[in-house]
């Protein structure tokens, strides 16, 4: 009788388990590379002495043994570390234990199995199915392996996260449901590879390379942008989002790709920094790369590789859009784990990735992966993007006044310092921040920073014909002779003015004029100002040495209309000295959202509801209107709940209640989002743990 195969059992749940895959939401088997998974296959009869398996494992639309997207693998004694292998434990029944090994650096994807008989000269093949392989971090064999457990179920397993925003004065943080494990998001981060521009050029190759972590991230990078190839986002900086969802609505990435999918693939308004980096992570941990998310404060925007940024004020204070740099008062992006064969394994750990569409990197918006070590030792003539991560965290800032009349610039200030600080990102195992600025560049003010620095300009010079030396640096001509800055005096919170004080000293020992220009403008967080909304001007003479605290309030019927969803305010003082240089003195400034309380009242099993009570209190005198709470948590709701409440009178409390199913055990997170037409985007969250 010819042996005929009859079925497979792909022995998901003993599989899922034993390759960490089993948060998956699926009924295809999914493993790792570089480590064995073992299926039963049945047959009309028991296999006979002289009768073997061939196996054929295919990824990829045109499957060849030359570019390694196709395996065929006889049954061996032992499995093999670097090869495709099958190893069939002893039985004498028609059902045969088959235990399969991929190589650690096989390309990771969607892949079909099919089994070749071979009895008596000849031979049929079957297709058996389909498995899904993925990057592998608990194998020191593969180019992402991470030694540590509690990384590793940080930085892959886990489905929730915090992002650090704000300013340097003010660090906020809010949470974000990556969701890499939920229903179809696998399936999705599978279509971004193979809706990438790479693949459609050339899917055969692009299909080959996915077994290298910094192809697949640099991919990425580019296609969780919308700019040149539909990828998942359009990015929006403008503080319009009319015609589609304004970024700070967004409390997780799962929304953003169903979405993506289900328009046929176009992408989805809108987004901004930490909305690309968190999808980017979702997409980088579904398929078993280690991430995790960095922000960076007083992040700089270099345009022209020169390594400083300049900044632009007209006589009355206000900021002028000259030239292309800025400095965001944050930027967020990624760092990914995993070895770089090609630069040398003193550059191997952390690799800087960043899907915010800024800058084009060899003719489309992607960046990285940037290795962070070659970051700190000032080594940017290295693959990919170094010049221009460097100088997001060590970047020179140049102030300038322009006369608008003659249009003449004139250096004020130049400093080295204060680009790139509190650099952060969400601790191990808790809600923390940790401060990872030391990873990024030496100490401010050291010896070793500057050499470092310098040791990138001569670098930039070699490498793409910029010649710092020649490179116009402004010549400030004097020192100046009073200092300034803004102290904030009271609480900053939305709905109440906005009481600063400003305070002149005088650096010198004899009696100094001094004219001070204000401006306050809303603005978004990349720094871009967006509408003036107070001014004024004072005038003092200064005894030698003295120093003197001016009052400013900013009230809010000043400030309401025109505040944009960030809550920032840039205040600037143009101090112009009779017959010195001119100070410009600013603070951008974060005014607080109301609290939005929640609290869970009853203790959290699967398949059992829980009752959740929201409390928002309208703080204001005036009624706000339009109000709306939406909620979402991983394996607590399906999908988004949305629940449009009615108006709230001044001063008055609405508690909304919520009832969640928990589907699955462990620690999840409930996000919920109170939006109205004084308050957009007021954000809490809340740990569940639920028990079986």
């Amino acid at each position: 009788m010819t042996l005929t195969f009859t079925n497979i059992n792909w022995q998901l749940e003993a599989n899922a388990g034993a390759h960490h895959t089993d948060k998956y939401s699926s009924t295809e088997l999914i493993v790792r590379r570089g480590q064995a998974f073992t299926i039963i296959l049945t047959f009309n009869r028991a296999l006979q002495t002289g009768e073997s398996l061939t196996f054929i494992a295919e990824t990829g639309p045109k499957p060849s043994l030359q570019a390694k997207t196709q395996a065929v693998f006889d049954i061996s004694s032992t499995a093999s570390n670097s090869t495709w292998s099958a190893v069939q434990q002893p039985t004498n029944s028609s059902s045969v234990s088959i235990s399969i090994s991929s190589p650690a650096n096989a390309a990771i994807g969607r892949y079909k199995l099919s089994v070749q008989p071979a009895s008596g000269g000849s031979a049929s093949r079957r297709s058996l199915g389909t498995f899904v392989l993925l990057f592998n971090p608990w194998s020191s064999g593969d180019d992402v392996f991470m030694s540590d457990s509690t990384e590793r179920k940080e930085y892959v397993l886990e489905e929730f996260g915090i992002v650090f925003v704000g300013n340097i004065n003010h660090i906020s943080k809010m949470g974000w449901n990556y969701g890499q494990f939920q229903g179809d998001i696998l399936n999705i981060c599978l279509s971004i590879l193979d809706r990438s521009l790479n693949y459609r050029k050339d899917p055969a190759t692009d299909a080959s390379r996915r077994n290298d972590p910094k192809y697949v991230g640099r991919v990425l990078s580019a296609m969780v942008n919308g700019n040149n190839d539909n990828g998942v986002i359009w990015g929006n900086w403008s503080g319009n989002y009319s015609g589609g969802t304004s970024p700070s609505s967004w409390n997780g990435s799962v929304e953003i790709l169903r979405k993506w999918k289900d328009s046929g693939f176009k992408p989805v308004k809108f987004g901004q920094c930490w909305v690309f980096a968190s999808v980017l992570t979702t997409a980088l941990r579904c398929l078993g790369i280690p991430t995790r998310m960095i922000s960076n404060f007083n992040s700089a925007h270099d345009t022209d590789r020169n390594l400083s940024v300049d900044e632009y004020y007209d006589e009355s204070g206000n900021p002028l859009k000259i030239g292309e740099d800025s400095i965001w008062n944050f930027h967020v992006w990624n760092e990914s784990w995993f070895i770089r064969s090609d630069l040398g394994p003193s550059y191997n750990g952390w690799q800087i990735l960043d899907a915010t569409p800024q800058e084009q990197s060899e003719g489309i918006f992607q960046c990285g992966p940037a290795s962070l070590i070659a970051i700190k030792e000032g080594d940017v003539d290295l693959d990919y993007d170094s010049p221009f991560v460097f100088a997001e965290v060590n970047a020179d800032r140049i102030t300038w006044t322009y006369d608008i009349r003659t249009r003449e610039a004139k250096p004020i200030s130049s400093e080295t310092t204060s680009v790139g600080q509190f650099t952060s990102t969400k601790a191990v195992g808790s809600y923390d921040r940790v401060d990872v600025t030391n990873n990024y560049k030496y100490a401010e003010g050291s010896q070793k920073e500057r050499e470092v620095y310098e040791k990138a300009r001569s670098k930039l010079r070699r490498a793409f014909g910029f010649n710092p030396t020649s490179e116009k640096r402004p010549e400030i001509d004097q020192k100046p002779d009073i200092s300034g800055k803004f102290k904030v005096d009271g609480s900053l919170e939305i709905g109440k003015d906005v009481s600063l004080i400003l305070v002149l000293r005088n650096l010198t020992s004899d009696a100094k004029t001094v004219k001070a220009n204000m401006t306050a403008w809303t603005i978004v967080y990349t720094g871009k100002p967006i509408h003036e909304v107070w001014k004024d001007s004072l005038s003092h003479t200064f005894a030698p040495e003295e120093e003197k605290q001016f009052p400013i309030k900013i009230t809010y019927a000043e400030y309401q209309q025109n505040l944009t969803r960030d809550n920032m305010i840039q205040v600037t003082a143009l101090c112009q000295v009779e017959s010195g240089i001119d100070v410009v003195v600013g603070r951008n400034i974060n005014l607080d959202n109301p609290d939005l309380v929640m609290q869970v009242l009853s203790d959290a099993k699967v398949n059992e509801p829980v009752n959740v009570e929201v409390v928002f209190t309208n703080p204001l005198d005036q009624e706000v209107k339009n109000c709306v709470l939406q909620a979402e948590g991983s394996d607590l709701l399906k999908g988004k709940l949305k629940i449009e409440m009615p108006s709230l009178q001044p001063r008055q409390s609405s508690k909304v209640p919520i009832e969640i199913i928990p589907t699955k055990s462990g620690t999840k997170q409930l996000l919920v989002n109170f939006s109205c037409d004084k308050f957009p985007d007021v954000k809490a969250f809340e740990t569940i743990n639920v028990a079986k």
